[in-house]
């Protein structure tokens, strides 16, 4: 393959950025940053470990889930999940992160770097109770860069399209646990947990 090897080889093939994308990041949060975080109940968590390797994590909860605590620092609550947690074992390991913001139905993302810590303070987690489950844990970002993102790959994507949607260009998600990770169980029985008790356990209680 032609492989670019340099930032030099890079900005000759690009071009360079125009004033306003190059000068758009602000290192605190304004008053538009703060609605969109009102108003978004999904973001992508960006971490890398010490050894480099990469993940990517989806945060959803209903909108306003980010907690912003003040003009650099925001938290975002740790709901029941897998307990893989590859993430928050890469923030032990390097506290740099990069959020992504969505609004269904817009294709412009809010996009936030900064670094990270896992923190357990009864104060904040009980402000972070929702449907009666209360986090054991939350991500605080302290913020040191902030942007809005253009919409050009939604739009390439037709992400938001109903028309473009298709759904069933896969097995579901029952058959692909069947297939890769829960070979051993009946697949009845992986479907009936898809269908019927998976939402069931998003806010557990007890």
């Amino acid at each position: 393959m032609d492989e670019i090897t340099s930032a030099a080889e890079l900005t000759a093939l690009l071009g360079e950025p125009s004033a306003a994308a190059a000068n758009k990041d602000r290192s605190a949060l304004d008053d538009l940053h703060r609605q969109w975080l009102a108003a978004s109940p999904f973001c992508l968590v960006a971490t890398s470990g010490a050894d480099g390797s990469c993940d990517v994590s989806p945060k959803g909860d209903p909108p306003g889930f980010t907690l912003v605590l003040d003009d650099r620092t925001i938290a975002l609550p740790e709901r029941a999940g897998n307990r893989r947690a590859d993430g928050f074992h890469n923030i032990l390991a390097n506290p740099h992160v990069g959020l992504a913001y969505l609004l269904p139905g817009r294709g412009d993302t809010l996009r936030t770097n900064g670094r990270a810590r896992l923190v357990r303070d009864a104060g904040l987690l009980d402000r972070m109770v929702e449907k009666g489950h209360r986090p054991l844990l939350a991500m605080v970002v302290e913020v040191e860069q902030v942007f809005f993102h253009c919409a050009k790959a939604f739009l390439r994507s037709q992400l938001w399209d109903p028309e473009s949607w298709r759904p069933d260009a896969v097995p579901t998600r029952a058959r692909i646990a069947h297939q890769q990770e829960r070979a051993g169980e009946d697949l009845a029985d992986i479907e009936r947990y898809y269908s019927e008790t998976y939402a069931a356990g998003l806010y557990p209680t007890a």
